[in-house]
């Protein structure tokens, strides 16, 4: 079977009426999270050096699933260049930063007077439970990651919109 998990992608890209700064300084600040995303309910810093995050700080997040599974995983900075890009990896039971199960990054440009910011997943070569599905019925493993990385562009969306909304943007 092809793998049709390593590498799928879904992005959302959004212009808001904040400034990058701004933007990234709530991006970037994974505590709060849980009050935005429909599915990541809560994060707490678990190594962090400084002021602001940067590459290589380490925090651990909760997923709370549609289906009722909840996951807790360990996610890694790969990127924290403020005001433009703030990147993590979500590492699988192996915790293998270069084989993660997915990549989630924000890009923050200026626009104006706001901000677009491109909000990106791409999923890795690890272990999860969308490459666990995939492989249980693998004659519905199209409609399976199809169907995953919709609910993810929708969960992104819904998550910058109330992020924004939240900060007046």
């Amino acid at each position: 079977m092809d793998d049709l998990v390593t590498g799928a992608t879904t992005e959302v890209e959004l212009t808001v009426d904040l400034p990058p700064e701004q933007l990234w300084d709530l991006v970037s600040d994974v505590t709060r999270i849980g009050e935005w995303s429909p599915e990541c309910v809560g994060a707490h810093w678990t190594r962090r050096e400084g002021d602001r995050p940067r590459a290589g700080d380490r925090f651990r997040a909760r997923n709370e699933y549609r289906d009722g599974f909840v996951a807790t995983v360990e996610c890694v900075v790969t990127e924290a260049d403020r005001p433009s890009v703030f990147a993590w990896v979500v590492l699988d039971d192996d915790g293998v930063v270069d084989r993660p199960g997915s990549l989630w990054r924000y890009g923050l440009r200026p626009a104006g007077g706001g901000t677009t910011v491109t909000h990106t997943f791409v999923h890795g070569p690890g272990l999860t439970g969308l490459r666990v599905g995939s492989e249980r019925s693998p004659g519905r493993a199209d409609d399976v990651v199809t169907g995953r990385l919709a609910e993810l562009r929708r969960n992104m969306a819904a998550t910058l919109r109330a992020m924004t909304c939240a900060a007046g943007g």
